[in-house]
């Protein structure tokens, strides 16, 4: 049975490459609710059947034709609903992990998440389900992430930093060490958090206020 991914946008192009990178075999194929998609197409790599749309997932499993996925969404909510989606059917998720990453023998890594290369996880720290850490992303030592939760480039977790659900913290953004911030909030582009931030709310700037 093949690997099934979802999403054939950038995130997906973005697995592909891990994907190769790590000797791993490509997806067999992808779904993607775009009409008229072409598949999954990265240059100088063979083309990613597409199979239809998401919905498809239950019915190829039951088919026996997959038995692993990944959700390969740059939205947090939806990439969480979906992936609990699958894990409930019973697809198996694994992490996908770039061969320069680098993970603490300590640090625990929910199902379905992806690192991409040179993310860094720190000793003891804790990802959830469903996350992103994106390219040269650092979460340090004792940080502690929600489902769904997005590192973009070059963003940096201090220690014992912790996240809840579905948040994205923006590109070059650092968070000072222990900071809490709650579910749904997005940290904005080159911020610098220095204090607590409220579910769902929106914070950039040097030192990061609300938005």
């Amino acid at each position: 049975m093949g690997f099934l991914l979802i999403g054939a946008g950038g995130h997906g192009r973005a697995l592909l490459e891990l994907l190769r990178d790590a000797g791993l075999p490509p997806p067999a194929g992808v779904l993607d609710d775009a009409a008229g998609c072409p598949g999954l197409l990265c240059r100088g790599m063979a083309p990613v059947p597409w199979l239809g749309p998401v919905a498809r997932a239950a019915e190829l499993f039951s088919q026996g034709s997959f038995a692993s996925a990944h959700v390969a969404l740059g939205r947090n909510a939806l990439r969480r609903q979906l992936g609990e989606r699958l894990l409930a059917i019973g697809y198996d998720l694994p992490v996908l992990r770039h061969p320069s990453a680098v993970v603490a023998g300590s640090a625990r890594i929910g199902p379905g998440s992806a690192l991409l290369p040179r993310a860094v996880v720190g000793a003891g720290a804790e990802i959830g389900a469903f996350a992103i850490l994106n390219t040269g992303s650092i979460a340090e030592h004792d940080s502690v992430l929600g489902p769904g939760c997005h590192l973009a480039p070059g963003s940096v977790l201090g220690g014992g930093v912790t996240l809840g659900a579905e948040v994205l913290v923006g590109i070059l953004a650092g968070v000072k060490p222990g900071v809490r911030i709650g579910d749904g909030a997005t940290v904005g582009l080159g911020a610098a958090v220095l204090a607590d931030v409220a579910p769902g709310q929106d914070v950039g700037g040097v030192p990061a206020r609300p938005l």
